[in-house]
This record gives C-alpha cells, structure tokens and sequence, in this order.
C-alpha cells in the first residue's frame, strides 16, 4: 500500500522506466524516447495514473527540485541524464507535454503489442513476475526447494488468492503475447525465471501446466 504522504509516488514509477536505458533522457517535444513510450503504452491501461504523473511533475516543478520542501521526496526518486546543456527541469516540462499530449487525446490500450523493456515487462505482468522472481530465482531449485512441484505449492500457501488469479490470467496472456519459443524465453528471463522447466518440459507447456494448478486450486478455494 502506498503511504499517504508519498508525494511524488507516481514520478517515481514513470523514472523508473528510465534506468533500463541507462538513466538517459531521450526525449524530444515531438517524439517519446524509449522510456517515456514504454511508461504512455502501461499508462494507456490505466490512464488514471497520467493525471496522477503530471499533477506530481507540476507540483514539483511549482515548488523546485531543490527546495528543502521537498529534499527529502526528491532523493527518492531515480535520477535521469539530461542532455549535455539541458537541466532536469527542462527534462520534465518535456515529458510533463508528453503527459498533457496523451491526456488529451488518450489512445487505447494495446494488449497485443509486446513491451520493449525490462520496466514494462515487469509493469504489464508484476503478478508473473513476482512468482518467477521469488520462486524461480537462479538455484532456487538447490536452495529452498527441491523440486519445481514443491515451489509451486509453497507459492499457493503463501500467496493471496487473488494474486494466484492474477498470475493465472498473466500466464495466459504472456503465451498469447509470444509466439515463439525464444519470445517467450526471452520473456520470462526478463520476468525472474533463472530455472530451467523440469526435465522433458518446454517452457511453454511448463507454464501451461502450472497455469492448470494454479485454476485447479482456485476452483478447489471457492468450492
């Protein structure tokens, strides 16, 4: 839950997007960087979270990055490279017109168009991601369990029901998005998975399978 007075909650998740690209500003007025239109395709999802951006971006500007107002909101967030010449403020009235762009003509969601970077894979499927992650990390299998049944199991006594429904429903949406084997390797490195499927198993029938527990069990919570 987000604390009450976390004033700059939503900048802080849009500058995120950033530290894939090595932090780096590539915006201009008339065109998104890398960043900043990997943060526009998430927020077409939930447009909501614009107004949230840009209000925090006005208010932080109002106020100044150097206020002691604000020292200690400010060194929360992620720090990005402004061009050579160019200040961090320039940088966010730029992408605070992107925001106000968007804002006024919002475009629609495109769930069949596949994130281009680590920050948007993580924000379009968090629930995946904290399984593979947390389950799955690299010798997770030698660690903590000792078999992928075993880590699937401990993942449902320990995991909220409706966040075993929502890794449920990403897990059908993560094969759809990805259509070939290396896609969704590729996919799902990038989500946490450091373990190998169980012998004989492809990746794309292993998350099949686990897909079928994780909806056997739901149905078996709400009988």
């Amino acid at each position: 839950m987000t604390p009450v007075d976390d004033r700059f909650h939503e900048l802080r998740r849009l500058l995120r997007a950033y530290e894939q690209p090595g932090y780096a500003f590539d915006d201009t007025v008339e065109t998104s960087g890398v960043a900043l239109s990997a943060y526009l395709r998430m927020a077409a999802f939930s447009p909501e979270r614009v107004v949230a951006a840009a209000r925090e971006i006005q208010d932080l500007l109002t106020v100044g990055l150097f206020s002691d107002e604000v020292a200690d909101d400010v060194e929360l967030l992620p720090h990005i490279n402004p061009p050579q010449g160019g200040s961090v403020e320039e940088c966010l009235r730029v992408i605070l017109q992107h925001l106000e762009r968007f804002l006024a003509s919002p475009p629609p969601p495109r769930a069949s168009v596949r994130p281009e970077i680590a920050w948007e894979w993580r924000e379009r499927f968090p629930a995946l991601a904290h399984f593979l992650g947390a389950y799955f990390y690299q010798d997770s299998l030698k660690l903590e369990y000792e078999s992928h049944e075993e880590a699937v199991d401990n993942y449902l006594v320990g995991e909220p029901t409706e966040d075993i429904r929502k890794t449920a429903s990403e897990i059908g949406e993560i094969l759809a998005l990805n259509a070939t084997a290396d896609e969704l390797a590729e996919a799902a490195a990038v989500l946490g998975l450091s373990e190998p499927p169980p012998a004989g198993a492809s990746l794309r029938q292993w998350l099949v399978d686990i897909q079928g527990v994780l909806m056997h069990h739901l149905r078996d919570s709400a009988s």
